[in-house]
Order: C-alpha cells, then sequence, then structure tokens
C-alpha cells in the first residue's frame, strides 16, 4: 500500500475487514497491517520491499453474490460482477487503492481434468 489511511477506508469501510494490528519500527516509518474478516487473514505493507502494488490476490467466500449485495451497498466500485468463470469459480473484480487486482471467488464445480 501506499497511502495507509486511503488503504484502511477501502479495506476496512468497505470491504469489512478488521485491523487486528499495526506495527511500526518508529513513528515515522512504514506501517505493516494486519487484517482479517471470515478466517481470512490479509497483510498490507508500506515496506517497498515487501512486494510491488498491482498484485493480484484470490479471497475465496461462501457467496461471491453476497459479498457482491454488501460491497455494493458501501460504493465499491465493481469491475466485473460475480460471474461463472470455465475454471469453475464464480468470479468478481475489483482494484484497491493502489491499483492490486482483487477476485472475490466461490466454488462452483470442480475444474475438469485435462
Amino acid at each position: 500500500m501506499t497511502d495507509e489511511a486511503r488503504s484502511r477506508a477501502f479495506y476496512v469501510d468497505g470491504l469489512g475487514f478488521h485491523v487486528d494490528w499495526t506495527h511500526r519500527f518508529e513513528a515515522h516509518l512504514p506501517a505493516l497491517l494486519q487484517l482479517s474478516r471470515d478466517g481470512m487473514t490479509l497483510y498490507l505493507s508500506q515496506h517497498v520491499m515487501d512486494c510491488s502494488i498491482g498484485g493480484l490476490v484470490h479471497f475465496f467466500v461462501d457467496s461471491v453474490d453476497d459479498w457482491y449485495t454488501e460491497l455494493r451497498s458501501r460504493g465499491i466500485a465493481i469491475e466485473l460482477p460475480p460471474t461463472d468463470q470455465p475454471w469453475g469459480l464464480r468470479e468478481m473484480h475489483l482494484i484497491d487503492p493502489d491499483g492490486n487486482r482483487l477476485r472475490v471467488c466461490t466454488r462452483v464445480s470442480r475444474r475438469p481434468e485435462p
């Protein structure tokens, strides 16, 4: 993440995650946050050596359609609404404030064997 306040607003207010803890070595240094929701844990880091922005994260949930309804009610922009994919997932696509691509997925069937 490049902006802690903006990322907190998106992930906490928008996606419904809770901040479990925040760590900084000193007050003026970059932050590392642990977020959680529904048994999922996510880490957001301002440390440039942890990873580069623009990644892809998949969240597997019981009902992507329920998440869609919830996120739309919170004003989150959805890039692709829940859509059945040929690889056995129903996916919703969104992008966080730093350009990281997020996929919220529900398994709808097993992937066919090659």
